[in-house]
């Protein structure tokens, strides 16, 4: 795929991810954006995402994401990063009435929703997909900042199994351009608020072992959630700290997002195909990281898991 040429001719070119978006998703549409903001200058650009996480503020030109999702004049191009077209929130009316569809992506769940799609499981994250298709003499510090937080939150700092060679080598050529890589991964990786590692805590406090420790289970509810006043963005990491247990080959971590609804999120150790689990209740992912929306009660969504679970154990 050659990405100036797919847009070359377009006068409104629009860019958007998936509703809660996490690192990888911010980073890419940020990278993609300031990318095109310099090479495309003569076009109609424009931004949409849910408001990101106060730590992605360090990206140039965070403030012009636009979180409204008002009426729109249709895109010539649009883009849709690190998701299918079925959650992108407000925007996937946009995507479905551009001119051209462009899906870019990394998730083996997604088989492609574009005109054209450039879907690469192998890949570590979105972001470094979009690394791959620019032209590297027109990246600067700004792009390449945005585009290493993407690859840094997919890789989990390079610890996860889905970083490569070529995901180091990409990272390497990032970090050249000259921006504070360490604080950036210590400012929007590791470092948390006094509330989020408060809720953290009663996470881990409240998780539950099973099938013979085999896995493990957190569920934060609507009360805690509003007793702590926490946002799904400061749920994030817990999944993660909860897969660290030792012996854990599958750790579930849900709160409560509706009435008897539940947005779950899965990691592995390697023996359990999560994406797979997720994708049979809607969702999707990595083979060791995926996530999907659930109903019934808290102890429903858990048996439902469970029988998946269990026959791939």
């Amino acid at each position: 795929m050659k990405l100036l040429e797919e847009c070359k001719q377009a006068k409104r070119i629009g860019i958007s991810g998936h509703i809660r978006p996490d690192g990888d998703c911010v980073g890419s549409c940020m990278g993609l954006y300031l990318y095109l903001k310099k090479v495309r200058p003569d076009a109609d650009l424009h931004i949409f995402l849910e408001k990101p996480a106060d730590i992605f503020s360090c990206i140039s030109s965070v403030e012009e994401i636009d979180s409204e999702y008002g009426e729109q004049e249709r895109f010539d191009v649009f883009f849709a990063l690190d998701t299918a077209s079925d959650r992108l929130g407000g925007a996937e009316a946009y995507f479905n009435s551009a001119v051209k569809k462009i899906n870019i992506d990394h998730h083996i769940s997604n088989k492609g929703c574009g005109d054209v799609n450039y879907v690469v499981p192998t890949a570590s994250s979105t972001s470094e997909l979009i690394y791959d298709l620019t032209e590297k003499e027109q990246l600067d510090e700004e792009i390449a900042k945005a585009l290493y937080i993407g690859i840094i939150h997919d890789t989990g700092v390079f610890q996860y199994s889905n970083t490569s060679p070529e995901t180091l080598r990409a990272a390497a050529k990032l970090i050249s351009y000259g921006f504070d890589f360490s604080r950036l991964i210590e400012e929007t990786f590791y470092e948390k608020t006094y509330l989020q590692t408060q809720i953290l805590g009663r996470a881990l406090l409240e998780s539950i072992l099973f099938m013979d420790g085999k896995c493990v289970v957190s569920v934060i509810d609507r009360k805690t959630m509003d007793f702590y006043g926490a946002s799904p963005q400061d749920l994030e990491g817990i999944v993660s700290q909860l897969r660290s247990i030792k012996g854990v080959e599958c750790a579930i971590f849900m709160y409560e997002t509706g009435v008897l609804e539940y947005k779950v999120s899965m990691r592995s150790g390697g023996l359990v195909n999560v994406s797979q689990i997720a994708s049979y209740f809607g969702g999707g992912g990595h083979v060791r990281a995926a996530g999907c929306t659930m109903n019934g009660t808290c102890h429903d969504v858990i048996n439902n898991l469970s029988l998946h679970i269990e026959k791939q154990l």
